[in-house]
């Protein structure tokens, strides 16, 4: 189908060699184009591969160089993170086979360094990503410098709804072909989980490593800082590991992924720009510490493992948090994933949502904090109880005093007897009267008068004496 012409949409499992269903129709294809003239002219860019990730795009690059090498075509890469001069001096020696990330392309595009007018043939590998991940805007620039009589080819391993709407933009009348069912993982992967605690997940899967002894293990985690911190615990509890995301350069990237290639370094920390494209031999173990927020990239994931008709095993490490995911995950493959439980590791909180018990059901729980069912029609109210343990207010005695003998003449009416008055035995109704015994106070016959303090002059401004 590819040599007749046609655009085409394929769709087949991870591991089953898409990379290699589509190089070799385009080499056979491009071959009566071969030349061995080393002018730029006669090499124009025929065929451009976009690819989501650098390493899927060293891939697909060593991928053509391998199956062209007898054809005199010219292949090369180009990705960001590395210096751009090079890839300018190589792009104007000339080029046939182009595999590029989106970014890196504009870039030389925009230094005037590539020429896609004589483009033939268009290939958008993992082409679900490219579309899905924010990468829309940078293909449509890129295609509008592509002739409109092109052929393009859509490559991937699952393809939602939505993205096949979206990818009739860019195909014309396309032929689709799908090796097995949309969005299915290998079937020579063992899948199984593993419930823990969120604090217990680093323990376990050191714990998984050293008691199975495992020699090559790739681990995905959710973030970049996520992963930076697993590679350093691991390094702690003796396990060699390493980290690769996209902050790291790109010859770290390369040198922690040959490293593991070549057993040097056991663990390997990724988050899921590896999961695109990384063709590791024989990886008996892919590890999902975070499960995916993106249920696709599971598939992904353990594809991984399990390639070119080896066997493989998926490890999953699910606490509370990763629930729903994990739920998602099964029925994107529609499949239940077997959950092993490990001796020493409680899993039994990890497997139920957070602030719930296995003994009570999330629909039976109270209205209480915590889940805790409360009984309030046994309880007596607050007040009720107050009132029995309140001790009862004493009665205020009055006492009855007897009348005074009268101190004012037989004309008077004896005063009514009333309480003592508040000053202390004074009669403010009187008017006042000093005491015979009272001092008068000595009043000074002239206010003292109050003297300025006197500073000192310095000698520079005293009025000199006539």
């Amino acid at each position: 189908m590819v040599l007749s012409g046609r655009d085409l949409l394929g769709a087949a499992q991870t591991g089953t060699g898409k990379t290699a269903g589509f190089t070799l129709p385009l080499l056979q294809r491009l071959a009566p184009f071969a030349s061995k003239s080393f002018s730029p002219a006669l090499h124009p860019v025929r065929c451009l591969i976009l690819t989501p990730t650098r390493e899927l795009a060293i891939q697909v690059y060593e991928s053509v160089k391998t199956y062209g090498k007898h054809i005199a075509l010219k292949p090369f890469v180009v990705y960001g993170g590395v210096n751009i001069n090079p890839q300018i001096a190589e792009m104007r020696k000339g080029v046939e086979i182009l595999v590029a990330t989106p970014g890196r392309l504009l870039d030389l595009m925009g230094q005037k360094a590539v020429d896609l007018r004589q483009v033939q043939i268009l290939v958008l590998d993992e082409a679900d990503r490219m579309l899905d991940m924010g990468f829309i805007p940078d293909i449509k620039r890129i295609i509008n410098t592509i002739p409109g009589s092109r052929q393009t080819l859509l490559f991937s391993a699952t393809f939602s709804d939505e993205i096949r709407k979206l990818s009739a933009q860019f195909l014309k009348d396309p032929l689709t072909v799908e090796v097995a069912r949309r969005n299915t993982p290998a079937e020579l992967v063992t899948q199984w989980a593993h419930f823990v605690e969120s604090k217990r997940k680093r323990e376990l899967l050191a714990h998984l490593v050293k008691t199975h002894n495992w020699e090559q293990v790739l681990v995905f985690c959710k973030t970049k800082h996520g992963a930076n911190r697993l590679a350093y615990q691991l390094e702690r509890d003796g396990i060699n590991a390493a980290a690769i995301h996209g902050n790291k350069s790109q010859n770290a990237r390369i040198e922690a992924l040959e490293s593991f290639k070549a057993n040097k370094v056991r663990v390997l920390v990724a988050t899921d720009i590896a999961a695109r494209g990384l063709d590791i031999e024989a990886l008996p173990h892919v590890v999902n510490f975070d499960m995916p927020t993106v249920a696709e990239d599971y598939v992904h994931r353990i594809g991984r493992t399990g390639r070119a008709g080896l066997e493989g095993e998926a490890i999953s490490i699910v606490c509370a948090e990763d629930r729903p995911m994990f739920a998602s995950v099964e029925a994107l493959i529609k499949k239940k994933i077997e959950v092993r439980p490990v001796p020493g590791f409680d899993g039994t909180r990890a497997a139920t949502y957070p602030g719930e018990t296995p003994e009570s059901p999330r629909g039976e729980r109270g209205r209480g904090r915590g889940g805790r069912t409360t009984e309030r029609s046994s309880r007596p109210p607050r007040d009720e109880k107050r009132r029995e343990e309140r001790p009862p207010r004493a009665e205020k005695r009055v006492e009855e005093r007897a009348p005074q003998p009268a101190s004012q003449p037989a004309s008077r009416p004896a005063a009514k007897p009333s309480a003592a008055p508040a000053g202390g035995g004074m009669d403010f109704s009187k008017p006042y009267e000093p005491s015979p015994d009272a001092k008068p106070i000595e009043q000074p016959d002239e206010a003292p008068v109050r003297k300025r303090a006197t500073h000192s002059v310095p000698a520079l401004f005293r009025r000199k004496e006539a």
